[in-house]
């Protein structure tokens, strides 16, 4: 059983329903202890990985200068937070998770559709990270003990040996073990590993800076990073900067759908909403920062721009500092592992949960997310992660501007709570499903795939979270105002 089952359940809320079960019910003011600390943590631990790290690289490949880079990353993350905050809110007020939630703007059946579009997103993500996690791990006991890597001799499949595949199972089962144990054994997760991760990331910074002899040598050499290409202008404006702020924006466009599922177990809004922004708005833009500094002196030390953290770390081990090596590997290892359960497991968990509460739990929902992420073959995405942020953006932008349109415009922030749980209660609309809220997220997503149809119109496809989650609000507000399509 999950901690969720064994928390206070808000008084009047019908468990035995086919809507609800100990993890999807309300969580009652007393069982409610997330911080202020806790979010921010949360979103220290989240950000904090090779995915950020890395994320400036095609920024800077695009033509894009370092802080033209981590203006777009701090602008990005500063327009997903409302959204984040926004939908917290409804967490933090009725202790709801994300599932239950988009039941008032979909319905009680409709609410599957922006569920699994996160869902599904988030189990690619699984299978990705897992396999970063694992790639790390492996390195990690490579440097412990050498003979680690001859496991299996030549044996390979896909281009990897056995000992990649045996680090891949193991970080897998690290993963399963925080999804069965519940959310407050992610809290105790995160908690953790936010100043840890704080301290690695900023002595990997001094170490590099050190190194080349200075912040000012180490920023030159960021220049030398650049591709050749226009920094400047109209055309670089709309083609480069706004499609990468988008992918910016996607990067945590799914919490900002399921928000709701932390947010839940906060003591109050204000420690959601100035724990995330405090959390998030710092610590994104500074571990991008880390992975531009450091890369700069890469290209000073080796000759070369080392991205991967992986890969730099291994050469460091290599190098006659294997502590050193063994340090920041089992850092990387950490950031992973705590980003991948708060993003990429507890979404799926109760999406599952939701889709038949009386059979599959949180830790069952869990479960499946990790055998999806494993089935997908993760090894075979992990190139194309940043593909992913501009394609799936457009679609939960356009979730997200229902949701939004519905709690603030239409409900004004008041939810029937005893009718998010009753099948023939206020949000069982026609058959479970809101056709409206249907409507409007399909109009959204349409208008963003309308850029790939006519190049005078690629700006949709390149703001895809923007235009889609404009129309989407715009059309479920406008649609609302109809009785008639109810």
């Amino acid at each position: 059983m999950s901690r969720a089952a064994a928390l206070p359940i808000e008084p009047g809320v019908d468990t035995s329903g086919a809507l609800v079960n100990p993890d999807l019910a309300p969580i009652q003011p007393s069982g409610r202890s997330w911080s202020l600390w806790h979010f921010a943590a949360l979103w220290v631990a989240m950000s904090v990985c090779i995915p950020t790290y890395m994320l400036a690289a095609g920024m800077v490949a695009s033509g894009m200068n370092w802080w033209q880079s981590l203006s777009a990353v701090f602008l990005g993350n500063a327009i997903v937070l409302v959204p984040m905050v926004v939908n917290g809110h409804a967490g933090a007020r009725y202790g709801i998770p994300f599932p239950v939630f988009a039941r008032a703007s979909f319905g009680t059946r409709g609410a599957h559709v922006p569920a699994l579009l996160r869902a599904v997103v988030a189990c690619g993500w699984f299978g990705i990270q897992t396999w970063i996690g694992g790639l790390a791990l492996n390195v990690l006991l490579s440097l412990a003990w050498p003979g680690w890597r001859e496991l299996g001799g030549a044996w390979a499949f896909m281009g990897y040996g056995l000992s990649h595949y045996l680090a891949f199972g193991l970080f897998w089962m690290a993963n399963m073990a925080f999804a069965w144990s519940g959310t407050e054994s992610i809290k105790w997760l995160e908690s953790l590993a936010a100043p840890f991760l704080i301290a690695m990331g900023i002595g990997l910074l001094v170490w590099a800076t050190r190194q080349v002899g200075g912040v000012g040598e180490m920023l030159g050499g960021a220049e030398r990073l650049v591709a050749e290409a226009p920094r400047g202008g109209r055309a670089f404006w709309i083609g480069t900067f706004v499609p990468w702020l988008t992918a910016m924006v996607g990067f945590w466009a799914t919490l900002a759908l399921n928000i709701p599922d932390f947010t839940r177990y906060a003591r109050s809004q204000a420690d959601q909403a100035i724990g995330q922004t405090v959390g998030l708005l710092t610590t994104m833009p500074l571990f991008a920062f880390i992975g531009i500094a450091v890369t700069s002196a890469t290209v000073l030390l080796y000759g070369e721009a080392i991205w991967n953290p992986i890969d730099l770390v291994e050469r460091i081990a290599t190098g006659g500092r294997a502590w050193m090596g063994i340090a920041a590997m089992f850092a990387v290892v950490v950031a992973t592992l705590s980003t991948n359960i708060a993003a990429n497991v507890v979404a799926p968990a109760n999406t599952f949960a939701n889709l038949a509460p009386r059979t599959i739990s949180f830790r069952a929902g869990g479960t499946i997310a990790g055998v999806i992420g494993v089935v997908i073959l993760p090894w075979k995405l992990l190139d194309a992660y940043q593909t992913w942020l501009l394609s799936y953006s457009g679609l939960l932008g356009a979730a997200g501007g229902v949701l939004i349109a519905d709690y603030l415009i239409v409900r004004r922030g008041v939810l029937d709570l005893d009718g998010l749980y009753r099948s023939d209660g206020p949000y069982a609309y026609s058959g479970g499903v809101n056709r409206r809220a249907i409507l409007a997220l399909g109009a959204g997503v349409a208008v963003a795939l309308a850029g790939l149809a006519d190049p005078r119109l690629r700006f949709l496809f390149d703001g895809a979270w923007f235009s889609a989650g404009a129309v989407a609000f715009l059309a479920y507000a406008t649609l609302m105002c109809e009785p008639d399509l109810a």
